[in-house]
Parts: structure tokens; C-alpha cells; sequence
């Protein structure tokens, strides 16, 4: 038997510069709590424990008191998003028309859950209530795109429609 290489595994430290920066404009204000994570999300994509520790430090907020609200808001995430994201719509009008089977189809072909990101981190799926653009029923949005009059024979299409940049076509 060969020998094998001992490989370490090193958790990459966060730099906490920004979120820094984000609690020195709110400190010392009351009912900050949603504005300072919603920033320090737009900054690193998503709410992250070393943030949430720091948050908790600075404002002299529970950790666990942050993590009910951060849960509570479906616009906060506590998990990576992928690269692209899909939302399917599932407003009446695109319920109506097939927006289940949309999902469905996403799900099975990119192997994600509802609400969930593919493994490779490349596609985060999710539903929303509505998007908007009812006369397009049933619609979906792929990174603020919209793609309307859909079914799920198009959901293939759209996928390869990622071009080698990661960008949409």
C-alpha cells in the first residue's frame, strides 16, 4: 500500500472589513437590525456565522434573536446562492398556467430542490409569489431575465442557454 498524502482542509478567514463598516454607520440605532443585515447580505451574499457573531457583538443582539429574524424574512439567506438564480413565478395567473410543472422540470434537470442550490453552486432555484408580469403567464426570471409564456419542454432550452462566460444569452 502507498503511502497517501495528509490533506488539510484550512477554512478560509472572512474579512470582516465591510461588515465593519456597515455596523459603524448604524451604531447606537434602535430597529437597525433588518437594514444592517440586509447590507451585510448584499455584501457577502449571503448571512454568514462570523457575521452573525459580529452583528450579535456589536449590537448587543442575542446571535439567536438575529438567526429568528434572518430565518423569519424569506429575503435573507443563511446558505451560499449559485451563480445563477432561477424564480419561478407562482403568482395566480402562473399557478393557473402550469408554473408547478416549471418547477418541476427545473428541479429534476438541474437536480436541485425548491429552494435549494445545485452542488456545483452554478444555479439556486426558487419560487416566488409573484413577479409581475402576469399577461406572460406562466414566467420565470433567470438572473432578473424574463422569460414568459413558458413550458417545461422550454426549461431545457433555457438551461443551455448559459453561455461558456456564465453569463445568459
Amino acid at each position: 500500500m502507498g503511502k497517501r498524502k495528509k490533506q488539510s482542509i484550512e477554512k478560509k478567514a472572512l474579512d470582516l472589513t465591510k461588515a465593519e463598516e456597515i455596523l459603524d454607520i448604524y451604531e447606537g440605532m434602535d430597529g437597525a437590525l433588518i437594514p444592517v443585515l440586509q447590507k451585510i447580505q448584499n455584501e457577502y451574499g449571503y448571512i454568514q456565522e462570523e457575521t452573525v457573531n459580529l452583528v450579535s457583538e456589536r449590537m448587543n443582539i442575542s446571535a439567536s434573536e438575529i438567526i429568528g429574524v434572518a430565518t423569519f424574512y424569506s429575503q435573507f439567506r443563511l446558505e451560499p446562492i449559485g451563480v445563477h438564480m432561477i424564480k419561478v413565478c407562482c403568482g395566480t395567473a402562473c399557478h393557473v398556467k402550469g408554473a408547478n410543472k416549471l418547477t418541476s422540470e427545473f428541479s429534476k434537470k438541474l437536480d436541485v430542490a425548491v429552494g435549494s442550490t445545485t452542488k456545483d453552486r452554478m444555479f439556486t432555484l426558487e419560487e416566488v409569489a409573484c413577479l409581475g408580469a402576469c399577461s406572460l403567464a406562466p414566467i420565470i426570471t433567470l438572473d432578473g431575465d424574463v422569460h414568459g409564456n413558458l413550458v417545461p419542454d422550454n426549461v431545457g432550452n433555457i438551461i443551455q442557454g448559459i453561455g461558456k462566460h456564465g453569463k445568459t444569452k
